[in-house]
């Protein structure tokens, strides 16, 4: 479903000599890196996540963080967000480096906020339910659906929290900012990803 509908994708965007630039927002363990992988592959981006530079930051202050997807779920990562709630600087220093990275052009970027400080030519947001977004963390990151429910909770908590301080936005309300949202909870993540292909396509044709 169109999250933008009446506008469509902006024609100003369309009409820029700007390279391609994706970027897929949505809730944690939504499937948004599974979406970003597989447009990058078909596509020839550049795929970048918010969240891996974020634990390269981490990482330079101290932290054992590691690129793997369960970091976020240990101790040592709540200790780190704990951190970062307290300094803006963590996230806005993220954000400014991914909007480099789309300003350069031909990426794909999963980050929270850009589609709210930024502009790309296709900003995606995936919706989920957390009952559903358990089931898919628990199954990645091998961990029982209760854990699972936790972690998303809170994480669905800080987010909130994080952004509405940082940028003064609501995540997750007023979608306006996206082009497109689609329903996790609805679609299978291989039909979402054949559907977010053919979105491209057909952007790159107008």
């Amino acid at each position: 479903m169109e999250a933008n509908q009446n506008n469509g994708i902006k024609e100003s965007k369309l009409q820029s000599d700007r390279k391609l630039s994706i970027v897929i927002s949505g809730w944690p363990a939504v499937g948004k890196t599974t979406i970003a992988e597989n447009l990058a592959r078909d596509f020839n981006l550049k795929l970048w996540n918010g969240g891996d530079i974020l634990k390269m930051m981490a990482h330079d202050r101290g932290y054992s963080s590691s690129l793997s997807h369960d970091w976020w779920d240990t101790e040592e990562a709540a200790n780190f967000m704990n951190e970062r709630s307290n300094n803006p600087n963590f996230d806005r220093e993220v954000d400014n480096r991914l909007i480099e990275l789309l300003n350069e052009g031909n990426v794909v970027i999963t980050s929270y906020t850009l589609p709210w400080i930024a502009n790309a030519t296709i900003n995606f947001w995936l919706q989920g339910s957390v009952d559903n977004r358990s089931k898919r963390m628990s199954m990645r990151d091998n961990i029982d659906i209760d854990s699972a429910k936790k972690i998303v909770q809170r994480r669905d908590f800080e987010n909130k929290l994080i952004y509405k301080k940082l940028y003064q936005f609501e995540f997750g309300e007023k979608l306006d900012v996206f082009d497109f949202a689609m329903n996790t909870d609805i679609l299978t993540l291989e039909s979402l990803i054949l559907l977010s292909k053919n979105i491209v396509e057909n952007v790159l044709r107008t």
